[in-house]
């Protein structure tokens, strides 16, 4: 398995496929981001989207973004769209591309990061903590985690 940049990648078409392809919402709405152009002016202009790759297969991704669906500059950077394909679920894909999106947040010397979500009891075996609920830009309740980075506290 390897993790590629989307925006770096070689064949960033073939993983807009991939992306596409998820049956779940809020994938369908990254890859139109990506489609239109509008990924960095929405989530941040040094915004990044990683790839957990098996060959040509997308097993799992998530963006590492000065913006989320949360509106508060001083909550940054987010991680955000978190997915795993069904078939690599129950084996914690997902963490391998936080943990890649969490040591990359810390080398551009960000102490923490956060998540935004309606889910609850995943992001804690991530090492997330659970920080608060706020309405997010589209209108609904989000829950808010936090990650402290590595000799960080929170």
């Amino acid at each position: 398995m390897k993790i590629l940049e989307y925006f770096e990648a070689q064949d960033p078409g073939h993983w807009l496929q991939a992306i596409k392809s998820c049956s779940w919402g809020a994938a369908k709405f990254l890859a139109k981001l990506l489609e239109e152009g509008r990924f960095h002016a929405l989530l941040g202009s040094d915004g990044k989207l990683f790839l957990l790759t098996h060959g040509e297969e997308l097993v799992s991704f998530a963006t590492l973004t000065a913006q989320d669906c949360v509106d508060d500059k001083t909550m940054t950077p987010w991680i955000g769209f978190v997915h795993t394909a069904p078939e690599y679920r129950g084996s914690r894909r997902a963490g391998l591309v936080i943990d890649h999106a969490c040591a990359q947040a810390a080398k551009q010397g960000a102490k923490q990061v956060y998540i935004a979500t309606d889910h609850m009891g995943v992001y804690e075996k991530y090492g997330f903590a659970y920080l608060e609920n706020r309405v997010d830009i589209y209108g609904e309740d989000s829950r808010i985690y936090v990650r402290a980075l590595e000799g960080e506290k929170l």
